[in-house]
């Protein structure tokens, strides 16, 4: 499992993300204090806080290229 935090704070960036993470095969989760939703989801992003850090879960034991290819939203 991969984790980080990210930020998506505009629909441009929803949409980015979306389309990135269905590029990949596996389980992304998003979560938000206590809600969590697909990440693939547009609609369920939408329905986060979108103004605070989201957390990512990758359902993946390793992935160097799914980190590269999410560099772009991570924050610390």
């Amino acid at each position: 499992m991969i984790e980080f935090n990210i930020s998506i704070n505009s629909v441009h960036a929803v949409k980015q993300f979306v389309e990135t993470a269905n590029r990949y095969d596996f389980d992304i989760d998003l979560s938000s204090g206590r809600y969590s939703i697909d990440g693939k989801s547009i609609m369920g992003i939408f329905s986060l806080d979108l103004e605070k850090p989201i957390k990512l879960t990758a359902h993946v034991d390793e992935c160097d290229d799914f980190v590269a290819t999410m560099k772009p939203f991570i924050v610390d």
